[in-house]
């Protein structure tokens, strides 16, 4: 994919295009051009510095606001005279060791709210974290990591975090039959790879939910503690345990679901420069990335089978946490209140 493509964020009516690491670009369509529109910023949804804009026009749809220090996460507050406030950030958070770290901020329910920014993310493993990504992530605040690896990943990549003082770690492994992900290129390499399908991936997404509700209710009730926010849970690529993970959250909360897909299909944007690598391994021990390549992206028909499934067995999202997952309808509740604005 387009490098562009990684450094723009859009809601329906709002982008932010990262132009260069201390410059971004916000374009709007939801108001007149004849109206004031003023920018301000902050290092958190909660901290914004409304005393003096860093950008204001009264006759353009769009503001370049330069100067940022690339080691801060901002968060945009676009305020026009008449109207309500629109809050935009980066989806994708810019970290040298992790390539689908990104906030589930911005995405608009049914009933015309939107899910806050800041407050949940999903991400690929944080193994390969640098010092700088590590302070970047106490920085944001980040209280709770959610790994949903198996034992042998975590012991083969474990993760890098803030310290104990500052964030939990808490490992919530999800696994299914007698394979482990941790093994997947040794069985790559002796030729086996017959497995590597869409319908494996469509069956993958599904027992994701089906046999690991315990995890769904841990998870689901530690989200709903408010002293667990800032969260981020991850898997090893961050798009198919992780994309189940937040495909729950986003319905749960009330957002449709084409959104929830195009949420899942933005990690095939962010992974493809890791898939180019794993393309070259694989070539050079004579697989070709067609025959494995449902494994290795983030299939579209994996999370709509997974919605579908939903639907038809449980009704929704909440139907499925509370008779599956004993997640009843007053910390749906919580979580609507604290996740939503």
């Amino acid at each position: 994919m387009a490098t562009a493509e990684i450094n723009v964020t859009c809601l329906e009516d709002i982008c932010l295009t990262r132009i260069a690491d201390d410059t971004v670009q916000i374009n709007w369509q939801r108001w007149p051009k004849n109206q004031r529109v003023a920018i301000f910023l902050g290092t958190s949804p909660e901290k914004i510095d409304r005393h003096q804009p860093v950008a204001q026009t009264t006759k353009k749809s769009s503001a370049t606001i330069s100067g940022l220090n690339p080691s801060v996460r901002y968060y945009f507050e676009i305020t026009p005279d008449h109207g309500p406030k629109r809050m935009i950030s980066d989806r994708r958070v810019p970290l040298e060791g992790s390539v689908n770290f990104r906030d589930l901020g911005g995405y608009k329910t049914a009933d015309g709210r939107r899910v806050k920014w800041g407050r949940v993310f999903r991400s690929d493993n944080l193994a390969r974290l640098t010092d700088g990504d590590v302070v970047f992530l106490q920085r944001m605040g980040i209280r709770l990591v959610c790994d949903f690896r198996t034992p042998a990943e975590v012991k083969k990549m474990p993760d890098r975090i803030p310290s104990p003082r500052v964030a939990e770690y808490l490992h919530l492994p999800i696994r299914y039959g007698q394979y482990d992900p941790a093994d997947t290129f040794e069985r790559i390499k002796k030729g086996d790879i017959d497995w590597m399908t869409e319908s494996y991936m469509v069956g993958s997404y599904i027992k994701n939910i089906e046999h690991s509700a315990s995890v769904w209710t841990t998870f689901f009730r530690r989200l709903a503690s408010a002293s667990s926010l800032p969260v981020v849970f991850h898997c090893t690529g961050g798009k198919d345990r992780a994309g189940v993970g937040a495909a729950l959250v986003l319905l749960a909360l009330g957002v449709a679901d084409e959104t929830v897909i195009e949420d899942h299909g933005l990690s095939n944007i962010y992974i493809a420069g890791v898939l180019k690598k794993i393309s070259a391994e694989l070539r050079d021990i004579g697989v070709a990335m067609e025959k494995v390549a449902p494994y290795f992206t983030a299939p579209r028909a994996a999370i709509t089978a997974l919605l579908a499934h939903i639907r038809q067995t449980y009704g929704s999202a909440a139907g499925y946490l509370e008779k599956k997952a004993r997640i009843g309808p007053d910390i749906i509740a919580r979580l609507k209140t604290d996740l939503l604005e």
